[in-house]
């Protein structure tokens, strides 16, 4: 009986290791159908989903009802799985080299309870090689296995959009790879159980990895160039939006929209790209020029508010803005690589009083990663609004709004164009 067969009469469990934005739904998903354990190094985010608390607020408490799981922190349980699923988090350090440490670390945990005829699959993203070459050495070292001939090991890059009801892990159609053939039948058809959308069996692992890793930098450098092209109009005196829709009447204009890059896949994945790139002994030049102008964007924003208040305000000092928004998009509370924090950073350096609100991110978590909190309450007399995240509660704000707490002569950017032609008593500006 091989370990598919085994899952579905729950003689073998499922484990998911990490527990954030991407490991928690599926872990609740395949818990549906099978005996799952759900394992994650915070003993307090584990406590947290026993009681059928999301610690990433994506998912109702409601989620976790008729579901066969087990949280647990301890190795020992873990050990317990046959077929192991990695979706920790690959981010970027502070000068965008890609932070492997999640990943190493798992793959140590992974040595640490593997057994002859377990499955290891990775969704974490990575740039393409990372799985064979960086992590399954880790794995052999302590688990004394051999790939393909002990154990098998696949990839299946994670299309987990936050924030997103409709497009979840059961509509999406998931990649998949394998070691060998035989491998890659079994991955696919246990990720067939819970994906109705169906499967694409990539040829290698490497393949699967580049697919995902190309997704977020395609976007990212149509994002660059709606960025660049905002730039270049707004020295024209063109609205860019105004631009966009009425390029959008063509069949086959692609629709994207400038604004603030940031997030844990878009900002980020280019740059595992690039690196590995770097590595092979290639520079990469559009990838890299396309995150140059998203990564600028933030530095862009604070000097055009401060050109604006520099013209009607005397003394910069005395200037106050008001920043709507710091989660990383729209109606979501994550706050992960928020490019939202660089125009704080950025406003504040010139010396400005900022104020920042969001009702869907948390205070203290901002306070902890980028040193400032959020506003207990707003004032009446800001020089400029910048409205960076359009969630839903910002779209019902109108014109009468805007004026009952800037100044006459204040200034709103509405970065995502949401008021346009709607703010008529003050200075308007988008990107």
């Amino acid at each position: 009986m091989n370990i598919y067969d085994k899952l579905l009469k729950k003689d073998a469990q499922l484990a998911v290791i990490g527990l954030g934005y991407v490991g928690l739904p599926i872990a609740l998903e395949f818990a549906r159908k099978i005996k799952v354990i759900g394992f994650d190094i915070n003993a307090q985010r584990v406590e947290m989903m026993r009681n059928h608390i999301d610690p990433s607020q994506e998912l109702e408490s409601s989620a976790f009802e008729g579901c066969d799981i087990e949280f647990t922190n301890d190795l020992e349980v873990l050990k317990k799985a046959n077929f192991y699923i990695v979706a920790v988090p690959t981010p970027v350090d502070e000068h965008n080299v890609p932070d492997l440490i999640p990943v190493q670390r798992a793959s140590e945990t992974i040595g640490k309870v593997l057994k002859k005829g377990d499955y290891v699959v990775f969704e974490s993203t990575v740039y393409p090689g990372c799985t064979e070459e960086d992590c399954v050495p880790i794995i052999e070292k302590i688990s004394g296995l051999k790939m393909v001939e002990d154990y098998k090991i696949g990839y299946s890059p994670e299309r987990i959009n936050p924030g997103d009801k409709e497009h979840t892990i059961t509509t999406i159609t998931k990649v998949v790879s394998g070691c060998c053939d035989e491998s890659l039948d079994i991955i696919a058809k246990v990720y067939e159980l819970v994906v109705k959308a169906g499967v694409h069996r990539a040829s290698s692992i490497k393949v699967a990895e580049a697919a995902k890793i190309i997704e977020n930098t395609q976007r990212d450098l149509n994002i660059a160039l709606m960025n660049e092209l905002s730039i270049i109009f707004d020295r024209m005196n063109i609205n860019t939006y105004e631009v966009l829709e009425a390029a959008g009447t063509k069949w086959n204009f692609l629709k994207f929209q400038p604004g603030l890059v940031g997030g844990h896949c878009i900002g980020v994945d280019p740059y595992y790209l690039t690196y590995k790139s770097k590595e092979l002994g290639y520079d990469s030049q559009v990838i890299l020029a396309g995150r140059n102008i998203n990564d600028g964007m933030a530095g862009y924003v604070a000097k055009k508010v401060l050109q604006h208040i520099i013209q009607h305000n005397g003394n910069v000092k005395d200037a106050k803005v008001l920043v709507m928004g710091a989660t990383f998009k729209e109606n979501v509370s994550d706050i992960r690589n928020s490019k939202v924090a660089d125009v704080v950073k950025e406003l504040k350096s010139f010396s400005l009083n900022v104020d920042v609100t969001d009702p869907h991110a948390s205070s203290d978590e901002l306070k902890h990663e980028y040193g400032f909190a959020l506003a207990e309450k707003t004032a009446n007399d800001y020089d400029a609004v910048v409205v960076t995240v359009p969630h839903n509660e910002y779209k019902k704000m109108d014109d009468a709004h805007f004026a009952s707490i800037t100044k006459p002569h204040a200034m709103v950017a509405d970065l995502k164009g949401i008021y346009r032609n709607s703010i008529t008593s003050r200075k308007y500006w988008s990107l």
